[in-house]
């Protein structure tokens, strides 16, 4: 049987006194962020779950909110940790931030981390989805709210509208006079595979306003992608390869937009003038970049700062909705124009 870790176990794993990892762990006495945060990170190293665990039920709190997302890396992310930071810290708590890298394994075992005592609720960004931990979540011991989460009846939500915002951004394409519009997806393993439920939107709105204008859907001009600009110079390459290439492509994310950008370059087109490109989400970078993207703006940071919010609701034993959309919007910028 696997020797329980204690108290003195995380002081020297992360080269403190014991007093200070009881500061960290009841997270009341004035120790330092970086000194909170390397403590917080010993106990999650080492599984220090059950004293933690004890000390909740004992009727403590932390004053500490979990956040857990995919990948730091991704401005995506990024922006919706601001958001609930700003809320967080607007209500006078503190936030310990996770990361689960893309791995379903790493993120069960942060949300049983967070779920333990180390914090007193947890706001999990796009979760995968399987059902173990669904099941893990729905048996918290702490309030949690998902954003990007879709299909889950018994836990809060937080999420953007797709389906019309992935409308919006084909029907800016056709009336500009496009009529060979690629439409690059995420990867199988991806959120926004076409199988998942944010992939299905985006998907949804392309075909409908193909439909709607009377347009065939083409599923040469669909190619997968992911979440990385390499993804999307790939699918760029592949789509703009095609014996009757599209004259615009929109991406399912900014990142792979990007990317499409690149390919269209490598192979002497210009932007907008040879080739059309929308993508999806108006991350900071996107009215940065030359040509600026035309893209589908997701409010990221109030996503983060409504999640952070609603559950700081439930933990005040308040009566907020249970399941919130926020709208997303066409943002036209330069990098579409009529088909040479």
């Amino acid at each position: 049987m696997r020797k329980a870790v204690t108290v003195t176990d995380v002081a020297r794993h992360a080269g403190v006194s014991a007093m200070t990892v009881s500061k960290a762990l009841n997270g009341r006495d004035r120790i330092s962020e970086e000194t909170r945060a390397r403590v917080l990170a010993a106990a999650s190293e080492l599984g220090y779950v059950a004293n933690a665990a004890a000390r909740s039920l004992r009727g403590g709190r932390t004053d500490l909110l979990g956040l857990l997302v995919q990948d730091l890396s991704n401005q995506y992310f990024a922006e919706i940790v601001r958001g609930a930071s700003e809320a967080i810290r607007e209500r006078g708590l503190d936030l310990v931030l996770y990361t689960s890298s893309n791995d379903p394994e790493r993120e069960r075992q942060r949300v049983a981390t967070l779920s333990s005592g180390v914090s007193d609720g947890l706001i999990i960004v796009a979760p995968h989805g399987s059902p173990g931990l669904l099941e893990q979540l729905q048996h918290s011991r702490v309030p949690v709210v998902l954003i990007n989460a879709w299909n889950v009846d018994d836990l809060p939500t937080v999420n953007p509208e797709n389906r019309l915002g992935a409308r919006a951004a084909t029907e800016h394409l056709l009336a500009l006079g496009h009529r060979r519009i690629g439409f690059v997806t995420g990867r199988p393993d991806s959120p926004l595979s076409p199988e998942r439920p944010d992939g299905v939107m985006r998907l949804q709105g392309y075909r409908e306003a193909l439909v709607a204008a009377g347009v065939a859907f083409d599923p040469t001009l669909l190619h997968p992608g992911g979440l990385h600009l390499p993804l999307g110079r790939e699918a760029g390459h592949d789509l703009l390869a095609l014996p009757d290439p599209p004259t615009a492509i929109f991406a399912a994310n900014d990142f792979c937009a990007f990317g499409v950008i690149e390919a269209a370059r490598e192979r002497g087109l210009r932007v907008p003038e040879d080739l059309s490109v929308v993508g999806f989400d108006d991350v900071p970078m996107a009215g940065q970049v030359q040509p600026a993207l035309t893209t589908v703006h997701h409010p990221l940071h109030d996503l983060g700062h409504r999640a952070a919010t609603l559950l700081l609701d439930l933990l005040a034993d308040h009566a907020p909705e249970r399941h919130v959309e926020l709208p997303s919007r066409l943002i036209v910028r330069d990098s579409t124009a009529p088909p040479a």
